[in-house]
C-alpha cells in the first residue's frame, strides 16, 4: 500500500473516531480495512483484531469463544455461516443482547466498491426505557405498543443508514480528490477524447508538453486545438484507438525539437462499444537523447571489439620495426639517402601507431604517449604547421625561454594537437588584422608552461564558466568546440592543468602547464628483466634497452620470470600485458607487488584502453603504449624516475 492510501487511511481513522459509534469497513476479501477506536473498546478486541488487513473469521472467532453470541455449539460452523452471509454483500439490521446483558443495533450497508460498513449502536438505555413503559403502560393498547416498536426501531434503523451514506459520500469525494491529485502531478498530458475528437477532460500538462497550446481544450476538437503539423502525425493513431486497437507513436515538434510519445487507449462501456480513447503524452527528448547516446556507445564498443584483436600483433610488428630502424640509426659510415629512408620507415611506422590511436579513440580517450622531446625542434615544426592555417593579416609571434635548453618528457603529438587547436581558436576570434602570441616556459621550477594570448574580443563571461565543456562554441555555426577540451584533456592526463583568463588590454590568454620532467639522458646502469613472448619483438626491445646502457634478462613468461627476481642488481620489470603460459603480465605486476619487491615496473601493450585485459592492469602502474621507439622507452623509463 503507497504513501498516499496509508494517509487517506489516517484521515479516515481520525474521523471515524470522532463518532460515538463503533464502526467497522471491510474489504470485499473480508479483510480489516480501518475501524474507529470505540468498535475496539465495544467488543474489547486485541489489538491485532483491529489493524487493518485482519481477517473477518478470526474477529468472528475470537468473539464466539469469549461467549459474545452465547452458545453457539459448533464455532467454525457459526463462523462460516457468518462469512457467508457477510459475502452475500445484503443490507442487513439486526437487535440482539450480548452476553453482558446490554442491546446492540447492527446496521450493515454494502459499498460500490466492494466491501462493507458496519455501525454498532448501544441502545440499552432505549431498550431499558422501552421496558420501563411497558412496565408503566400495561393498560395502553397493544396496538400503540406495536407501532411505537416499529416506529423506534425505524429510526434507529435511519440513523444508521445516514450515518452509513455520510461515510461512503466521505469516501468517495476522498478517492475523487486523489485521482485528480494524481493526473496533476503526472508528469504528462492525461486526457480524453469522444468519438467526434472532441476533449471530454483534461489535466493541465498539455502546455507542458506542446508549449504553443493556451486555454482550456476541454470541449474543443482536437484538430483545433493541437493544430494542423502536430495533429496530422497523431491522427493515424487516434483513429486506430477509436477503431478499437490501443496504440502508441512518437513524432518530433520542429518548433523546439521536442519529440513526444502519445499513446491511445479504447474507452469501452459495457456492451463493448468504443466510447472514446484515453490519451497520455510525455516529453521524451531526454529519453531519445539518452537512446542516441547508447547507440553511439555501442557503436564504439563494437569498433572497439574489432580492433583490439588486431592492435596487439599490429603493433608489435610497428615496434619491432622502430627498433630495427633506431638499430641502423646507430651505425656509422651510412650514406645520406639511408639515413633519409630510416627516417622515412620510422614516420611511416609511427603513423601506423597514431592510426591505432585514431581508431583507439573510436571507443575510447585518448592516451598519453610521454617521449623524449628537443623542444626546440619542437616548437619549430609546430610553428610551421600553425602558420600555414593562418590569414597574412594575423601575425603568430612564438617565443621560448631560454631556460629550456634540455630535453624533455612529454606527449609530444598530444601536446601539438593541443597548441594548433589554441591557435585556431585565437585565429577565429580576431576579426580582421592581430596577432597571436605563444610562450613556452618554466613557472615556478614545478610546471612547463605554454600560454596563447590572442587581440581578439576576450572570453565572454559565459565562455569563461562554460568553455571547458565539450561541444561549448561561440563560433555561431562552425566549429566542433571541442578545441579548448582537447587542451584540457592534455593537461588533465599529464597531470598539469588549464586557466582561462583574458589580458590586461583584452583578447583571450589559455595557459597550460604540465609537470617540469627533463630528461635524463643516461638512465644509469640499472638491470631490467623483460618479458616478452614474441621474440622478435623482445629482440628489438632488448636492443634499444642496451644502447640505453642498461643490463637485460630475458622471459617469455610469466612463469619464467618469477624464477629470475631474486637475481642480485634487478632494478626494474618491463612486461607485456599478454605472454605465454597460465599467468598474464597483470598477473607478474601483482606478484611483484604482493612481495613488496622494490622494482620500477613498466607494463606494455597494443591493447586499447577499454579492453579488459587493460583495464586489468592495477591503478598506478606506468603503462607504454605500442607501437614505440626508442624515444617512447626512454620517455617511459625516465618517468618512472621524475
Amino acid at each position: 500500500m503507497g504513501a498516499n492510501s496509508d494517509q487517506t487511511l489516517d484521515l479516515m481513522q481520525s474521523g471515524l473516531n470522532l463518532i460515538q459509534q463503533a464502526i467497522s469497513i471491510y474489504s470485499a476479501d473480508l479483510r480489516l480495512t480501518v475501524c474507529n477506536r470505540r468498535f475496539r473498546e465495544m467488543f474489547g478486541l486485541p489489538r491485532e483484531l483491529v489493524s487493518p488487513g485482519a481477517a473477518f473469521s478470526d474477529t468472528l472467532r475470537y468473539l464466539a469463544d469469549q461467549g459474545e453470541y452465547g452458545e453457539v455449539g459448533d464455532v467454525e460452523a457459526f463462523v462460516q455461516a457468518r462469512v457467508d452471509q457477510a459475502l452475500a454483500f445484503r443490507p442487513h439490521y439486526m437487535e440482539r443482547q450480548r452476553a453482558n446483558g446490554n442491546w446492540i443495533s447492527v446496521e450493515g450497508s454494502p459499498l460500490h466498491q466492494g466491501g462493507w460498513v458496519t455501525v454498532y449502536t448501544d441502545i440499552s438505555d432505549i431498550k431499558r426505557q422501552e421496558a420501563l413503559l411497558r412496565a408503566r403502560s400495561e393498560h395502553l393498547h397493544s396496538e400503540l405498543l406495536d407501532r411505537s416498536d416499529a416506529l423506534s426501531q425505524a429510526n434507529r434503523e435511519l440513523g444508521a443508514t445516514v450515518t452509513a451514506l455520510e461515510e461512503t459520500k466521505r469516501e468517495l469525494t476522498e478517492a475523487e480528490a486523489r485521482v485528480r491529485l494524481a493526473t496533476e502531478t503526472t508528469p504528462a498530458h492525461i486526457a480524453r477524447m469522444d468519438r467526434d475528437e472532441i476533449y471530454t477532460y483534461s489535466n493541465r500538462r498539455l502546455r507542458e508538453i506542446l508549449p504553443f497550446e493556451r486555454g482550456d481544450i476541454v470541449g474543443r476538437n482536437a484538430r483545433d486545438v493541437l493544430g494542423p503539423e502536430v495533429y496530422g502525425r497523431i491522427a493515424p493513431a487516434l483513429h486506430r484507438a477509436l477503431a478499437g486497437e490501443p496504440s502508441v507513436t512518437e513524432f518530433e515538434i520542429a518548433q523546439d525539437q521536442r519529440r513526444v510519445r502519445t499513446a491511445f487507449t479504447p474507452d469501452t462501456d459495457s456492451d463493448g462499444r468504443v466510447s472514446g480513447a484515453f490519451v497520455l503524452s510525455m516529453d521524451v527528448t531526454a529519453e531519445a537523447q539518452a537512446r542516441a547516446v547508447l547507440m553511439q556507445t555501442r557503436k564504439r564498443e563494437l569498433a572497439s571489439q574489432l580492433t583490439s584483436g588486431l592492435a596487439h600483433d599490429f603493433s608489435n610488428l610497428l615496434t619491432i620495426i622502430l627498433g630495427l630502424q633506431s638499430e641502423l640509426e646507430t651505425m656509422e659510415a651510412l650514406p645520406d639517402s639511408a639515413r633519409q629512408t630510416i627516417a622515412t620507415t620510422k614516420a611511416a611506422a609511427l603513423r601506423g601507431g597514431a592510426l591505432l590511436d585514431r581508431l583507439a579513440d573510436i571507443s575510447q580517450s585518448r592516451q598519453i604517449r610521454v617521449s623524449e622531446v628537443d623542444v626546440q625542434e619542437f616548437m619549430q615544426e609546430t610553428a610551421a604547421l600553425a602558420r600555414a592555417t593562418l590569414p597574412d593579416q594575423i601575425d603568430l609571434r612564438w617565443k621560448i625561454d631560454a631556460c629550456i635548453d634540455t630535453p624533455v618528457l612529454f606527449d609530444r603529438g598530444f601536446m601539438q594537437d593541443a597548441l594548433i587547436n589554441l591557435v585556431l581558436n585565437a585565429r577565429d576570434a580576431i576579426t580582421g588584422p592581430g596577432i597571436i602570441d605563444v610562450l613556452l616556459g618554466r613557472a615556478h621550477d614545478t610546471w612547463l608552461e605554454f600560454r596563447v594570448h590572442d587581440t581578439g574580443s576576450g572570453f565572454s563571461p559565459e565562455a569563461l564558466e562554460r568553455a571547458l565543456d565539450p561541444f561549448f562554441t561561440t563560433k555561431r555555426g562552425h566549429g566542433s568546440g571541442l578545441g579548448l577540451t582537447m587542451a584540457y584533456d592534455f593537461a588533465q592526463l599529464s597531470g598539469g592543468r588549464l586557466r582561462l583568463s583574458n589580458g590586461p588590454d583584452g583578447g583571450a590568454v589559455v595557459t597550460v602547464q604540465i609537470p617540469w620532467r627533463p630528461a635524463s639522458g643516461d638512465l644509469g646502469s640499472g638491470m631490467v628483466l623483460l618479458v616478452e613472448d614474441t621474440e622478435e619483438l623482445r629482440g628489438s626491445i632488448r636492443d634499444m634497452l642496451i644502447r640505453m646502457g642498461m643490463s637485460v634478462l630475458e622471459a617469455d613468461s610469466a612463469e619464467e620470470a618469477e624464477t629470475l627476481l631474486d637475481i642480485p642488481g634487478l632494478t626494474h620489470l618491463l612486461t607485456d600485458v599478454e605472454l605465454s603460459g597460465q599467468k598474464s603480465g597483470v598477473d607478474l605486476v601483482q606478484s611483484v607487488s604482493a612481495q613488496n619487491r622494490d622494482l620500477a615496473t613498466l607494463i606494455m601493450t597494443g591493447l586499447p584502453a577499454q579492453d579488459p585485459r587493460r583495464q586489468a592492469v592495477p591503478e598506478g602502474c606506468h603503462v607504454l603504449t605500442k607501437p614505440f621507439d626508442e624515444a617512447h622507452l626512454r620517455g617511459a623509463l625516465g618517468m618512472m624516475t621524475t
